[in-house]
């Protein structure tokens, strides 16, 4: 087959794609024997197109695939799509134009498994451009029979421990959304506010200034707290205020959660403001006012302004208690908010029934399992146990809205007791059917739970669903539990926590043995981290791959290492397919004297330069073998690159070229050896990241002798102790050094680097043995283009002496 003079990654890339499928490369096969490396993949929120930060981050997760699979394990590679839930809701939402309300629970559901189907094959045919090496056959939805089946078990299974109840309580409310949800949907947000002083009047008629962010609130004040300890504000303890504009009267109460440095030191309490409001309200035993609905509106208890959208509340009654002359001051700042973290709005704390799985009792429990993970990088634990630390809720799962995967209950409406399904009935649609038994107290007539599930109570279970527990026990025996689970580190709060959690109830065990993190892809010009349900940022990772290849952005993901974010860089994709260009223009120089050749299981004769490739080549392979193990990437593709542009293209090639066009005659055969070993070793390194370009130069040059049918299953380097030789790379250095001053020379001088020099001299220090320089005339001859190369003690003075090479001196007859 002729070898193209240009690599053209569209035309390989479609053929390798059809190639890897049909023959099965990427099929974890359950028959055989063998170590598993099972890998529970993020499936893919279902909420808008995919990004570059998806490849980002996918691609380091196909590294260690292909890694792992080259090193002999039946490597377990799903893929997922996340598409029940509020995400795929509001993706419906968005770019429908519709809500459940408007056409219908059943219709609305049809619509967004509509739209999560049409979505999911977009998002299958970018992985698939981008070259993950993926099992498509075990391919799951979030939303499908199996995971809902899964989920379901699951929640029954804490019910039954205890763990998961039902109680009306103060939650966590998003009034954009329309939902209760969890404390790990929190995010922080810096906003301007301002804070309102107000005159609370007291008992005896003196005015207690106290600052709030939010006088709509007052309607719902039940108290005021000052701290313990503060002397200025201890003579109020035990008396009353009167809240302003509506008159309630309030007890002045202390405790130590109070901040005497923040406004005037007593703060009002409303049922509820945030979450320190919650813990007074518990702690107190204080009475419940809610004046704030499910809608983000001031309810009956407000009067007049009942029925207005909080921000317009606020504006009018801080009109009315400015024409009251009960609004002392007010003060800009800043003021850091909690909101919903899929739609930025400012979270509500309501009195709602929902469903909770009891998490504050085992802590201690949870921390010690994420003690127990591999962490990559490891001060990702960190970040892991400081949040099970700060934990002040129990885990909420309920939502209100009308997609997602169903509470296997119904409630008895004569006594109100939960019915619960039988685990060989699920999944279940309670709204469907009844159950199909009686309630114990002889009922019959029954009402469904409306609620549906928070999406992470399934998607927590991405071990099980991947993995067909209790539906193919052989498998997931194998295969859990897994080996990895790649991950971004925003979601450690959620997804790697809650998958501890469930696997820790259920099975008294970790998910997985290695949690490798990712950063984000980072929109550039300082536009911070990209997001599909938000636009997915300036590039088309279609149009990225189009232009330049998969393994050119995959070159891209592969350059910033765990854990760390990545800016989304064209000019570094464009480096990507440098190196692929490069790559490829070195097989084919080397593909006229590979053709056809079978190596010897002896290497022949070497000259140093092959010595030294080939010492170099075994250091390679160890240190690069050591840093995929560390889930280190990124310095594996660095160190990689290095020694392919350095070592091997500029520098043994160009040594080597003269023995090379020698044939077999004359080192011919050495050159021929080490150029085969090395180059197929490197090819090899870089498979993981390079996948398409590697495998093209494979099938050309390496697969007939190697045996294997891909590259992606061919043996991982090992290192040949017989040619890891510290003195034979010391020795090649010394090559390398005097090939370096020679080039200086010519550049210093404008000189193309293929100028010929008449005679060059190199005179080694005294007591230094000169043999392995005159092993190596021919080869400095081919790299340094002189015509003629002389080993001597002492330099000729009749010549140019230039700049030594470490400890060789060197002199030459100029070139004009």
């Amino acid at each position: 087959m002729a070898w193209p003079r240009r690599y053209k990654p569209q035309e390989v890339e479609a053929r390798l794609r059809e190639f890897w499928q049909e023959a099965g490369v990427y099929h974890f096969d359950p028959e055989v024997e063998g170590a598993v490396y099972a890998i529970d993949t993020p499936p893919a929120t279902v909420s808008g197109l995919l990004h570059l930060g998806h490849c980002y981050s996918y691609s380091h997760t196909d590294f260690m695939a292909r890694f792992w699979r080259m090193n002999g394990r039946r490597v377990f590679y799903p893929m997922g799509y996340d598409d029940n839930g509020l995400p795929t809701e509001r993706l419906v939402e968005r770019t429908m134009g519709i809500r459940a309300g408007e056409v219908g629970r059943e219709r609305f559901i049809e619509i967004c498994l509509q739209v999560s189907r049409d979505m999911e094959r977009e998002y299958e045919a970018l992985w698939s451009r981008l070259g993950l090496s993926v099992d498509w056959r075990y391919t799951y939805r979030t939303i499908d029979e199996h995971s809902r089946r899964v989920s379901q078990r699951s929640f029954l299974d804490l019910y039954r421990q205890g763990r998961a109840y039902r109680r009306q309580a103060p939650t966590i409310w998003c009034t954009e959304c329309g939902t209760a949800i969890a404390q790990a949907e929190l995010n922080d947000l810096e906003r301007p506010s301002t804070f309102y002083t107000l005159a609370f009047r007291l008992e005896n008629g003196d005015t207690l200034p106290i600052a709030t962010t939010r006088p709509e609130l007052l309607p719902a004040c039940v108290a005021v707290f000052v701290h313990p300890a503060d002397g200025r504000l201890a003579h109020l303890l035990d008396q009353e205020a009167a809240v302003p504009l509506f008159g309630q009267a309030v007890p002045v109460l202390a405790d130590p959660e109070a901040d005497p440095e923040k406004g005037t030191g007593a703060v009002m309490c409303c049922t509820f403001g945030d979450a320190t409001d919650v813990e007074w309200w518990y702690r107190h035993r204080l009475p419940l006012q809610q004046v704030v609905d499910r809608q983000g509106r001031l309810n009956e208890l407000a009067g007049e302004f009942a029925g207005l959208p909080l921000t317009q509340a606020r504006q009018r009654i801080v009109e009315a208690l400015e024409a009251q002359g009960r609004l002392l001051g007010q003060q800009p700042l800043e003021q850091s908010v909690r909101v919903h973290e899929r739609c930025d709005t400012p979270v509500e704390y309501i009195v709602t029934p929902q469903w909770f799985i009891r998490l504050l009792d085992a802590k201690e429990e949870l921390i010690e399992a994420g003690r127990q993970v591999h962490w990559y990088p490891p001060h990702m634990q960190a970040r892991y146990q400081a949040w099970v630390e700060n934990l002040g809720w129990d885990w909420c799962i309920s939502r209100q809205r009308s997609y997602g995967v169903a509470f296997p209950v119904w409630y008895c409406q004569d006594c109100g007791a939960v019915v619960l399904a039988e685990e060989d009935e699920l999944p279940v649609e309670p709204s469907a059917r009844p159950p199909g038994r009686r309630c114990a107290c002889g009922g019959d007539a029954f009402r469904p739970e409306e609620d549906v599930m928070d999406t992470w109570a399934t998607s927590s279970l991405t071990p099980q669903i991947a993995g067909r527990w209790g539906g193919n026990e052989a498998l997931y025996q194998q295969v859990f539990p897994m080996s990895l689970r790649p991950q971004a580190h925003e979601i450690i709060r959620t997804w790697a926590f809650y998958t501890i959690a469930k696997s820790h109830f259920h099975f008294g065990q970790l998910p997985w043995r290695d949690v490798a993190i990712s950063g984000w892809g980072l929109a550039p010009e300082g536009l911070g981290k990209i997001s599909k349900s938000r636009g997915g940022g300036p590039m088309s990772p279609l149009d990225m791959i189009e232009r330049y290849s998969a393994d050119a952005v995959r070159y891209w993901a592969g350059s910033t290492g765990p854990g760390k974010d990545s800016i989304i860089s064209e000019e570094k994709i464009q480096l990507g397919v440098k190196l692929v260009n490069k790559l490829w223009n070195v097989a084919r120089f080397s593909q006229r004297f590979l053709a056809g050749y079978r190596p010897p299981p002896r290497p022949p004769a070497l000259s140093p330069a092959d010595r030294w490739i080939l010492a170099r080549t075994q250091r390679l392979v160890r240190r690069v073998s050591a840093l995929f193990q560390q889930y280190d990437y990124a310095a594996a593709k660095s160190e990689t690159e290095n020694f392919f542009w350095k070592d091997l293209a500029d520098n043994y090639i160009e040594m080597a070229k003269l023995r090379l066009y020698n044939g077999d005659g004359a080192g011919g055969a050495g050159a021929r050896y080490a150029l085969y070993q090395v180059l197929l070793t490197t090819v090899k390194l870089l498979a993981p990241l390079l996948p398409y370009v590697t495998e093209e130069i494979y099938q050309q040059l390496f697969a007939p002798l190697e045996g294997a049918a891909s590259i992606h299953k061919s043996a991982w380097p090992t290192v040949d102790e017989a040619l890891d030789d510290e003195v034979a790379e010391s020795s090649g250095q010394t090559l390398v050094d005097i090939a370096t001053a020679v080039r200086r020379y010519k550049s210093e001088r404008s000189l193309p680097l293929g100028s010929e020099l008449p005679r060059l001299q190199l005179a080694p220090p005294a007591g230094r043995p000169a043999r392995s320089l005159a092993e190596a005339v021919e080869d400095l001859q081919s790299i340094t283009r002189a015509q003629v190369v002389e080993v001597v003690e002492r330099l000729d003075p009749a010549l140019l002496e230039i700049p030594p090479a470490g400890a060789v001196r060197l002199a030459l007859v100029p070139v004009e």
